[in-house]
């Protein structure tokens, strides 16, 4: 996708086709005052990361590729499975673990929308290390502009 996140104003392009050509672990595409657009690419084997947003609902498309998503109420009861693919969407509840494992042999190309809006505004992050390392030195936090909730609980990592 060419461009950059333009912040809460009107906006439209092929969602579809930018998931398809995205080859960074996470884009933020468009920042909303109450949601969030970012791209993802996982690698064959890898994965989202178990994690837990315990203040963000959380929608992911894939456009590319196949998975399999966990999701429980403890990072060590994941019970609930399930294999994806293209076309395939996943609701995440906040504060609920998941994670969305690559389990083909090309990348899963997906798109995700947090509502609240979740990461800093137009962040592009090549892979996953680089993600982790944005969150630890906080350079990757919302916009003070974006309607957060009142309380903010930090993410959970397993």
């Amino acid at each position: 996708m060419t461009g950059s996140d333009i912040g809460p104003r009107p906006h439209a392009f092929d969602i579809e086709a930018a998931t398809r050509q995205n080859e960074n672990y996470r884009a933020v595409v468009w920042t909303g005052k109450h949601l969030q657009v970012t791209l993802m690419s996982i690698p064959p084997g890898e994965s989202i990361g178990l994690e837990a947003h315990p203040d963000t609902d959380q929608f992911l498309r894939l456009d590319a590729g196949r998975g399999r998503v966990v999701m429980g109420p403890q990072k060590d009861q994941l019970d609930f499975e399930q294999d994806v693919a293209h076309g395939w969407s996943i609701q995440v509840p906040a504060g609920t673990w998941h994670d969305v494992i690559n389990t083909g042999d090309e990348p899963l190309r997906l798109y995700t929308v947090y509502a609240p809006s979740h990461h800093a505004a137009g962040i592009v992050q090549a892979t996953r290390a680089d993600a982790e390392r944005d969150e630890a030195t906080g350079t990757d936090e919302p916009p003070s502009w974006t309607a957060q909730p009142p309380t903010v609980d930090d993410d959970q990592h397993a």
